[in-house]
């Protein structure tokens, strides 16, 4: 059985870049603890990758089924 739950580490992350996929899928890039600190790595993946789609969400009530 796969947990649907977030895991004690993800709750203490809730700012998570996603990576936006065909067929509304997404995968969850990185985790934060600040928005600060997601902000700034989303400008570093940005300039290194300019033509994926990169999205910062605050996840603390989502489940891993949906941020997949």
């Amino acid at each position: 059985m796969i947990p649907t739950e977030l895991t004690y580490r993800e709750k203490l992350q809730p700012w998570c870049i996603v990576r936006q996929l065909p067929k509304m899928q997404n995968i969850v890039v990185a985790r934060f603890t600040r928005r600060n600190d997601a902000e700034k790595y989303l400008s570093v993946l940005r300039r290194l990758l300019p033509t994926a789609p990169h999205k910062i969400i605050f996840a603390s009530m989502l489940d891993r089924s949906s941020a997949r």
